[in-house]
């Protein structure tokens, strides 16, 4: 089945058959349907390796994540996909589990396949990998990282924010004493957030006991192994923190985990609060509460930076920059501070 056979029956010349399929101009939207609704009789399946020949372009976008298990992604993925979908815009994947290395290959991929644009949604990128793509006018979008330049944008969650709510929310429930555990501190979005708590622990004048803060890796085992070192720290002192306050939902969902080991109650003990509203979250015994970033608005956005990047001739347009607000979602993991009765 070629495409003369599709526009011998939707009643076309070839050429448009081949506008509609490459989206290269404007179609008259009843011939537009003819034509995908021949496509679809015919079971007719367009070659994008020739359409890429011929149009210069590929019709494919490249999405970089960091961490393929951490379900903040595979949502972002689903999103972005949804999106790229509706532009008749494929996506190449790839993960690089947090190595350079891996992120080279990456990069290889993207540009033995002719990508229109990537997506880089991940920390470990090396700014000469993003001059690879500027030499050959293929755009970028950033998650967290990188000064918007001339084919370059930036998306970005509004952390300081997010975690100003949810500081506000633990301690309108009365705790004082709040721990916090942090991502990998090479990872500047880990930093960002924990630079937050700290200045949320100055305003409202909050116990800074440096044992309050221990580093995880944004990963179940980092979140429980977090906890456990500051449940040991305080050997069930009244000094314990009473709530937590963590980098993400996977160290919330460690941390709880340590927290039920040590036969502690959540949130009568302490109350979890995490960060991102990953899908799980709603589900965990208690249900988590946490710091919604929005993922399908962080695809969305980095989806179109991507596509507004390509000028007539080649060129590329100036780079954008797109905050991400946040939002606290309560749910059963955190409560009121616990009063102990003076006997």
């Amino acid at each position: 089945m070629n495409i003369k056979a599709v526009a011998k029956l939707a009643g076309v010349s070839t050429a448009t058959v081949s506008r509609t399929i490459n989206g290269t101009a404007k179609v008259n939207p009843a011939t537009e349907e003819r034509v995908r609704e021949a496509i679809k009789s015919l079971h007719f399946y367009p070659d994008t390796n020739a359409r890429a020949l011929g149009s210069g372009r590929s019709s494919l976008y490249g999405l970089i994540i960091s961490d393929i298990t951490n379900p903040f992604f595979p949502e972002l993925i689903k999103a972005f996909e949804d999106i790229a979908l509706i532009h008749n815009q494929e996506v190449l994947i790839a993960n690089t589990n947090y190595d350079p290395e891996r992120m080279k290959i990456c990069v290889t991929r993207m540009l033995q396949r002719k990508v229109d644009g990537v997506a880089i949604m991940t920390s470990e990128m090396d700014e000469g990998l993003v001059e690879v793509f500027s030499r050959r006018h293929i755009p970028l979008v950033f998650l967290d990282a990188a000064t918007p330049r001339p084919g370059v944008s930036t998306v970005s969650i509004d952390y300081v924010g997010g975690v100003d709510l949810a500081m506000q929310h633990l301690v309108g429930l009365g705790h004082r004493r709040i721990a916090f555990l942090s991502g990998p501190m090479w990872l500047g979005a880990a930093q960002t957030r924990l630079r937050a708590f700290r200045k949320a622990q100055k305003r409202e004048g909050l116990n800074e006991d440096k044992r309050m803060i221990q580093e995880g890796n944004h990963r179940v085992d980092g979140g429980h192994a977090a906890m456990l070192r500051i449940l040991d720290a305080f050997g069930g002192s009244d000094t314990m923190p009473t709530a937590v306050l963590t980098s993400n939902d996977l160290t919330a969902i460690g941390a709880m985990g340590a927290i039920h080991e040590r036969g502690l109650s959540i949130p009568a003990d302490i109350s979890v609060m995490g960060f991102d509203n990953i899908h799980l979250s709603a589900y965990t015994m208690p249900s988590l509460s946490t710091v919604n970033a929005p993922k399908a608005e962080v695809a969305k956005a980095a989806f179109h930076a991507l596509l507004a990047a390509r000028k007539p001739g080649g060129k590329l347009a100036p780079g954008t920059r797109h905050e991400v607000k946040t939002e606290v979602i309560v749910r059963d993991s955190t409560g009121p501070v616990r009063v102990v009765a003076k006997s």
